[in-house]
């Protein structure tokens, strides 16, 4: 096995983990340098694929305030929501905006070279910027890459992933294993600051708008560990993705399109959205979803449509380039035609618990971005939060670790010794058929721990992923990457499971036909492993 030491390692090559990696390298001195390492291709992620836009409280934008946004996500958030790290986030995000301009991130403006926003769903007010039109993610991600690999300081790694997180007797982290799926190679890597930037969990679900590399790696890796999870049963489900007959691949249509004013109808093209809330098409992200996936049922149809028909072909064109692309591919031209939609797994409102600098409850161990629970988004995501959420808690952690001594250890102590001697012991050669299984798991979440549950249907989905997991036998080495990315997803599903059991309420993204009431005190549900089920903490 090989063996390197750096600074800090970040794990994923998203907006959070770009972002904090050229933070890092901005205003610390490494020493022992910093890596990047990617799984698959660098800059894959889940932020290339968002389209809205990245929230920003701007100076400029005599419209907005800190007190509006911290109001709308605080209603969107269904109780669960931290009020101090609400308006912490949104009070930074015209400085961390300010830093992705200085980085090159070029955001649309108008003829006068003014910040342009428009309005999404449960906003008061137009305050969401975007760069390429409807290419938000791709451009920042692009742009970040970019900045990273001319970044002399910081060292990539990619078709690499993570397969242990290296835990010493006091319960700090001091290092982690890789494996290179080109190389067929391990290797163990040492240092005292490791970042876990490694996004969602979509692929969990048999309809996403998620990359194939979204398998929940991160949130595995720190429940393996020992670290706190929190509010895992939260799972939102985007309520208008692209939806092609005989396809599982859904394409995001962005919820702007209804901001700029797109209407949703049923299959006979009535809309329906008022018969479920006074905000019709931008209500709430859970409200919408919910109201989509009746009317589907009631219609008996597997879809409803979008209708953008109203709003003048070229705007559509210049504000929408990526979607009326994509719409065209499948002869849909958005000026005249209806879009086909239906709801699909999209973001993880839970995660790993941290506080607004990262810091996880093992010592040395730190999260970012989608796969971290800041308590920014409580039960329910407002609408492009994310990206925003990614750059502030990036800058907050590279701000906490100038403070940090970034040695990365000089002695490894005798329970991580037998963890790197456990991957030279031979390993079953059995080939399991692995796409049939992820499919199998897709199917299961889909149908028991999807948009709607009850204890019923829950309990029949721990069951069946009982069962799948007896049947891939792989405890300590897999053969391949795809078995690793699988045992994550067996891992983070029933994770999903038993903290949605334990929520005996609806709240938010979390919808239980059996307890539809919420109730008055929203408590948060935290998980560890070896301690049992689910605990409620206030």
């Amino acid at each position: 096995m090989k063996y390197s030491k750096y600074s800090a390692v970040i794990i994923g090559s998203g907006v959070s983990g770009l972002f904090c990696a050229l933070k890092i390298a901005q205003q610390i001195k490494l020493p022992d340098g910093l890596l990047v390492i990617t799984k698959s291709n660098f800059g894959e992620s889940n932020s290339r694929y968002a389209q809205g836009g990245i929230v920003g409280v701007m100076h400029s934008n005599k419209d907005d305030s800190v007190e509006l946004h911290t109001k709308d996500t605080l209603k969107a958030g269904a109780g669960l929501s931290d009020m101090d790290a609400v308006r912490f986030i949104s009070e930074n995000s015209d400085e961390v905006i300010n830093d992705l301009i200085d980085f090159g991130v070029e955001f649309d403006r108008d003829e006068n070279g003014e910040l342009t926003y428009t309005l999404e769903a449960a906003h008061s007010v137009r305050r969401i910027l975007h760069a390429g039109g409807d290419a938000t993610g791709s451009v920042i991600e692009k742009t970040l890459c970019k900045r990273t690999k001319e970044n002399p300081n910081i060292d990539i790694m990619e078709d690499s992933i993570v397969t242990e997180l290296l835990i010493n007797t006091d319960s700090e982290c001091k290092g982690l294993i890789t494996y290179n799926s080109l190389t067929n190679e391990y290797q163990t890597i040492y240092s005292s600051a490791i970042i876990l930037a490694t996004g969602g969990i979509g692929q969990l679900y048999k309809y996403t708008t998620n990359p194939t590399v979204a398998t929940g790696d991160g949130l595995a890796l720190a429940y393996n560990a020992g670290a706190i999870l929190q509010d895992m049963e939260f799972v939102q489900f985007h309520p208008t993705a692209l939806c092609i007959p005989d396809s599982k691949k859904r394409f995001l249509i962005s919820e702007s399109v209804r901001g700029e004013g797109a209407k949703l109808v049923d299959k006979d093209g009535i809309e329906f959205m008022s018969e479920y809330h006074e905000l019709k098409e931008l209500a709430p992200r859970d409200v919408v979803t919910r109201a989509i996936f009746d009317r589907m049922h009631k219609t008996n149809a597997d879809n409803v449509f979008l209708d953008a028909t109203k709003i003048p072909a070229e705007k559509l064109a210049r504000r929408f380039p990526t979607i009326s692309k994509v719409c065209k591919k499948y002869n849909i031209d958005m000026s005249k035609d209806l879009i086909p939609v239906a709801p699909a797994a999209h973001y993880m409102m839970g995660g790993i618990k941290t506080n607004l600098e990262g810091r996880t409850s093992i010592r040395g161990l730190y999260a970012i971005g989608e796969c971290a629970s800041t308590g920014l988004h409580g039960a329910n995501r407002l609408a492009s939060n994310s990206l925003l959420e990614c750059v502030v808690s990036a800058h907050e952690l590279a701000n906490y670790l100038t403070f940090v001594n970034l040695v990365p250890p000089r002695k490894i102590d005798e329970s991580i010794k037998q963890v790197i001697d456990s991957y030279s012991i031979p390993m079953s050669d059995v080939d399991y058929d692995i796409d049939s299984m992820k499919t199998e798991l897709e199917d299961i979440m889909w149908e028991n721990a999807g948009i709607l549950r009850t204890e019923d249907s829950l309990l029949k989905g721990l069951d069946l992923i009982y069962r799948l997991k007896s049947k891939f036998d792989r405890k300590t080495k897999c053969l391949n990457k795809a078995e690793y990315e699988f045992r994550n997803m067996l891992t983070v599903s029933q994770l999903i499971i038993k903290s949605a059991l334990k929520r005996c309420e609806s709240r938010g993204a979390h919808c239980r036909l059996d307890y539809p009431e919420t109730l008055e005190m929203g408590i948060h549900n935290c998980i560890i492993k070896g301690q049992g089920e689910p605990s409620f903490v206030k």
